[in-house]
């Protein structure tokens, strides 16, 4: 049998250590671990401070930042493919749980979207990181502990209510960071960028639809959705937390400034709550971690099931 483990522990407010374990039996062989440590204490506010890199020799050289010119590049493209391959998986999950034929239709083709832009994402960081690895490999052959997605897009669909909630966080925020890196200075990352954009474009006209039509519907619907937010809404910080990534990536490539996004992203939510007649929660604690491989107890099962044949015919072809 193939076991999955998923433990997390972490410390809120510097007040002690929250462990929360969750384990089950899956189909196969193997075993999948996900482990999650530590927590991000901040909804981030203001602007981190970035060093301007300078070129010697023809290199790029930062000294206020440890992280490569190639390292910081390469980084930031496996996130990306990462979100959304993890958010692909999590929608295609959904397929014959929808409330209606039409959206069924719609969460197919959001997910064979975000599988799409997760192959583009991953062929180019198979060439950047030139060890003859291909798409496949990001996907279905890495442990847990070296995905690093944010944990907003690995949390379970919940009820129809739930996954319109989370769409609707990652996506207000996706769809600013990809117009921001259009304008980065890697020519294949801003074409993957763009046009990754009008795919999401789309699909937040989509979600919004659905907030308004949940938040602005029956009694329960609204109390429902407004829940989900409520649930979902520690995981969104981590989106704005910057780490030295994405400093190097936003000294080297004129990256996104995430203390900006962060004003327009929450603009925008207080817009669409609004006429949702929904109330934007407070910020608070937030949950962090994904993106140094720190997982929710969620993650090992998704991935038991995602890379099960991978795991057990490795290199099998059709």
């Amino acid at each position: 049998m193939n076991r999955v483990i998923g433990t997390k522990a972490g410390t809120r407010n510097g007040e002690g250590t929250v462990t929360r374990t969750a384990s089950d039996e899956s189909k196969g062989a193997g075993t999948v671990t996900s482990t999650a440590a530590g927590a991000t204490n901040s909804a981030v506010a203001g602007k981190r401070t970035h060093v301007g890199a300078t070129k010697s020799n023809g290199t790029d050289n930062n000294a206020g930042n440890s992280v490569s010119k190639d390292d910081a590049l390469l980084q930031y493209v496996l996130r990306l493919g990462d979100n959304a391959l993890i958010l692909g998986q999590r929608l295609a999950e959904e397929m014959t749980h929808g409330p209606e034929l039409e959206e069924e239709l719609a969460n197919a083709n959001f997910a064979l979207d975000y599988i799409g832009q997760a192959r583009m994402f991953y062929a180019y960081a198979a060439e950047l990181e030139g060890k003859g690895r291909d798409e496949d490999f990001y996907a279905f052959r890495r442990d847990g502990n070296e995905f690093r997605n944010l944990l907003l897009v690995e949390q379970p669909n919940g009820h129809f209510g739930d996954l319109i909630a989370r769409q609707f966080l990652f996506e207000s925020f996706y769809e600013l960071q990809l117009n921001a890196l259009t304008r980065c200075h890697d020519e294949r990352l801003a074409a993957i960028a763009a046009r990754a954009e009008k795919e999401i474009r789309y699909h937040l006209r989509h979600i919004d639809q659905w907030i308004i039509r949940l938040g602005d519907g029956t009694e329960e619907s609204h109390q429902r959705i407004q829940r989900s937010l409520d649930d979902l809404w520690r995981f969104g910080g981590e989106a704005f937390d910057g780490d030295d990534i994405d400093d190097a990536f936003a000294d080297y490539f004129n990256g996104p400034d995430l203390a900006a996004l962060q004003s327009r992203w929450k603009e925008r939510v207080a817009s669409v709550l609004s006429e949702a007649t929904l109330t934007m929660p407070e910020d608070a604690w937030m949950d962090g971690g994904g993106r140094a491989g720190r997982h929710t107890e969620h993650f090992g099962y998704l991935l038991a099931e995602m890379q099960f044949l991978q795991r057990a015919y490795p290199d099998a072809r059709w």
